[in-house]
């Protein structure tokens, strides 16, 4: 009750004790006035008038990982459990003396993973691009839809794969998004070396790029509405944009879309952490001998790696 009292007693002392020592011959102030007005104002808890105040510095003792102000700061549900059995939770064990701040607990956030894994995300991009590419029969797409042998028609099969693998990866959050980035680009990167290969000039070259990427993203759009919709709307889809609006036999419409319908449903259930650390994926064939082996899914083997 007596704090501030004691805080004006102090001031006031300081203040005179200052203007007499000012008075004195203008010589500077008196020492041993300075030094009482200096005890009496530590003694009360105040800075003195005559001291230019300093800011202090604070250190903190203890420091978040980046999880922990994550989960303060957004929503808990969007941490991502890690099981340590599968592939991603042994990488994490094997980061964990390394990544100490971003592996405790084997509960991350998809941010994490971004930061621990992106080369393995793009390696995993492209070889799924290539489960695109090299393991679809082409030549019995040709011949059971119809299609001409061309580089157009390669790309309009491999764009319908391609999208498969996009709708799937798009499931996995932030890190499915980052990968289908990758297979896109993987994609284009392919199409224009092949394109230089057949001997295709660049103003050439340059307009059926042009000319794909339309195609391209209107067929995505074209199948989005399609999957998510009867058959009926998946066909027009496929009419419009696998068959160039060129089909005249229902049955090749009705096992294209047969196709796609299993595909989708078998790719579904194959594993998000397999899918983003090896990127393997085994179409089913177009022309299915056995209609229960779908239901059964063979799982991806590994390396050392992890890959």
């Amino acid at each position: 009750m007596y704090r501030r009292p004691l805080q004006f007693a102090a001031r006031s002392f300081a203040h005179v004790s200052a203007c007499r020592a000012a008075s004195a011959g203008g010589k500077g102030l008196d020492q041993e006035a300075c030094f009482r007005a200096l005890a009496a104002c530590q003694q009360a808890g105040v800075s003195s008038p005559l001291v230019t105040p300093c800011r202090t510095l604070h250190v903190a003792t203890q420091i978040k990982p980046p999880s922990e102000t994550h989960r303060s700061q957004n929503n808990p549900t969007e941490m991502l459990a890690v099981d340590k059995r599968s592939p991603l939770g042994e990488s994490l064990f094997q980061l964990k003396a390394a990544e100490p701040a971003r592996c405790c607990g084997y509960r991350v956030t998809t941010s994490d993973v971004m930061f621990l894994f992106p080369q393995k995300i793009k390696i995993a991009a492209l070889r799924m691009y290539t489960c695109c590419v090299e393991r679809i029969n082409y030549d019995e797409f040709f011949d059971k839809c119809t299609l001409p042998d061309t580089l157009n028609s390669w790309f309009l099969v491999a764009q319908l794969h391609v999208w498969m693998c996009l709708v799937r990866m798009r499931q996995e959050g932030r890190e499915g998004k980052y990968m289908c980035r990758y297979i896109v680009h993987s994609m284009w990167e392919d199409v224009e070396q092949r394109s230089k290969i057949m001997g295709i000039d660049a103003i050439h070259r340059k307009e059926a790029m042009k000319a794909m990427t339309e195609t391209f993203y209107a067929a995505i759009f074209g199948y989005d509405e399609g999957i998510l919709s009867d058959d009926t709307v998946l066909a027009a889809a496929l009419w419009r944009n696998l068959f160039n609006r060129q089909c005249e036999d229902p049955r090749q419409l009705e096992l294209m879309v047969e196709y796609v319908r299993k595909q989708m449903q078998y790719i579904d259930a194959l594993d998000g952490d397999d899918l983003l650390l090896t990127g393997e994926v085994k179409w089913r064939p177009l022309v299915e001998e056995n209609a229960q082996s779908i239901l059964k899914v063979v799982k991806p083997t590994y390396n050392d790696a992890g890959l």
